[in-house]
């Protein structure tokens, strides 16, 4: 009875729609899931949690899955994490093979994003059952883990972990809270601004800023294109489409879903390093690496059914340690905001209807992407052809109108959204990690408490190396991930210098 509780009429509306608005997203060049969900995320205010969540997983299924219409059949990838989907879908579209190309990855998004939600469902709980053991030591050492396995996996360290480091001493400007073990009063904040500044910059605001407004005047510096039009798009026949392909797929289908929801499961990695990581494990295992870049069916597998694994797997340390796992989940956060509820080891026991709320949305966001774009194909190859001059006015004043009305209409909240989004912008030209920065921003506030409240605790800086076993293997992780980036860095490094 609880279950049909939560299926209601609304909540599959909002769930299929998310999914088909997501798709197009993500069918866009230059637009993601992420900026989908950023922009979308003040809607949910008014919908309760429940049917928020299943409108905001909707979108991000279909975002990261629409990702493949354009990096197929125009050799663009839609998001990041659908790079090396072009390497084999755009040569199957050059040879008329667009919607077999189309197809075999729907499907492999379909397969990958089922087992990742398994995984979700049963390892979750397990792991938010022993954090709930932790302390203040631990839970502060998970957060500096989760930074620094961020930094470690960014294109540069020492920036990676600026970048971190910078959001969090962003995250502290306002009143130090006496509840958190502050004095009071008013820190980091510029002359004038006390008034708007005391309780710090409002985090949908800044969401949506850096990764809504940021994405729109990115694509807006290289020109806005009057988009492609259909006869520049090639689709092809299905006559050539099987599911007998999949016949010898099996392991490639188990081993990309798999290291997909694994590097979902590392805070702040992202869905381009699970599609490489799993396309490079497929050409290594397959009889025939050679057909790998020229139309391999294989390579789409790997890459499809990696990504989507990740929207699973980015899940499980934001349910169970309130840690975000990408982007998209760290919005997400903006949403049990708003709702007043806070994630971590606690809220799968507390909140059991909201977590079975978002296992059946993702079930059904994943069942209706692969139903619309499976049947409807043709239709969502379409939106490659949408004029950008158009859609951009449109998500910049839904951008401006959720910063707007998210606090009840604060106007120095829009100021936040401009500031952010110019941040994001320059962020990107200055070599600045943007998911660091963010994640940093965002378990900030929750770093310091834990800091604090562990030398109020026990008195000692030493409790943080010997407070327990766990305590000692999170330094060795840490230790370990930073040791593993200088060494890939420098073995890169003299790679590149070897003729």
């Amino acid at each position: 009875m609880e279950i049909l509780d939560i299926i209601t009429p609304l909540f599959l509306a909002l769930a299929v729609g998310g999914t088909f608005v997501g798709i197009v997203f993500g069918a866009i060049p230059g637009m993601t899931a992420t900026m989908a969900i950023a922009v979308c995320l003040p809607l949910t205010y008014s919908l309760g949690l429940e049917n928020g969540l299943a409108l905001l997983l909707g979108l991000y299924v279909g975002g990261i899955s629409g990702g493949l219409v354009p990096a197929i059949l125009l050799g663009i990838p839609g998001t990041p994490s659908s790079i090396t989907t072009t390497f084999d879908g755009y040569p199957m579209s050059q040879k008329g093979e667009g919607e077999k190309a189309l197809r075999i990855g729907i499907i492999a998004s379909l397969v990958g994003g089922l087992i990742s939600l398994g995984i979700l469902y049963f390892f979750a709980p397990v792991l938010a059952d022993f954090a709930i053991r932790f302390s203040y030591v631990e839970k502060f050492l998970i957060i500096l883990f989760a930074l620094t396995v961020m930094a470690a996996l960014s294109s540069d360290l020492l920036m990676g972990i600026f970048s971190g480091f910078l959001g969090i001493f962003i995250s502290l400007i306002g009143v130090y809270d006496i509840t958190d073990g502050g004095n009071g009063e008013l820190r980091l904040i510029p002359p004038g601004l006390e008034y708007w500044l005391d309780g710090g910059f409002s985090l949908l605001p800044v969401l949506i800023g850096v990764f809504g407004l940021a994405a729109i005047l990115e694509q807006a510096e290289v020109g806005v294109p009057k988009g492609q039009s259909m006869a520049d798009v090639k689709i092809g026949r299905d006559s050539s489409f099987s599911f007998s392909i999949f016949r010898g797929q099996v392991g490639n289908l188990v081993r990309s879903s798999g290291i997909g929801t694994f590097v979902g499961i590392l805070p702040g990695v992202g869905g381009s390093a699970a599609s490489i990581l799993s396309y490079s494990a497929a050409k290594t295992f397959s009889k025939t690496p050679e057909r790998f870049g020229k139309g391999e069916p294989a390579g789409i597998v790997a890459s499809e059914s990696a990504n989507n694994g990740l929207t699973g797997g980015a899940l499980v340390p934001l349910l169970s340690l309130g840690i975000p796992g990408d982007a998209a989940t760290a919005i997400l956060i903006g949403a049990f905001t708003l709702q007043g509820i806070q994630v971590g080891p606690l809220f799968i026991g507390n909140n059991p209807q909201t977590w079975e709320a978002m296992v059946i949305a993702m079930i059904v966001a994943n069942l209706a992407m692969f139903t619309m774009m499976y049947f409807a194909i043709r239709m969502f190859a379409r939106v490659v052809t949408v004029p950008k001059h158009i859609l951009f006015p449109i998500i910049l004043m839904m951008c401006v109108i959720g910063a707007y009305t998210i606090n009840y209409g604060i106007m120095f909240d829009v100021w936040t959204l401009l500031i952010f989004g110019l941040f994001g912008w320059l962020g990107v030209k200055l070599r600045l990690e943007i998911a660091p920065f963010v994640i940093g921003f965002i378990l900030g506030p929750s770093a310091e408490i834990y800091f604090v409240k562990s030398l109020e605790a026990f008195g000692d800086a030493t409790i943080f190396f010997t407070k327990s076993w766990i305590a000692v293997v999170l330094w060795v992780l840490i230790l370990g991930s930073l040791t593993a980036s200088v060494y890939l860095a420098k073995r890169g490094k003299g790679g590149e210098a070897t003729p």
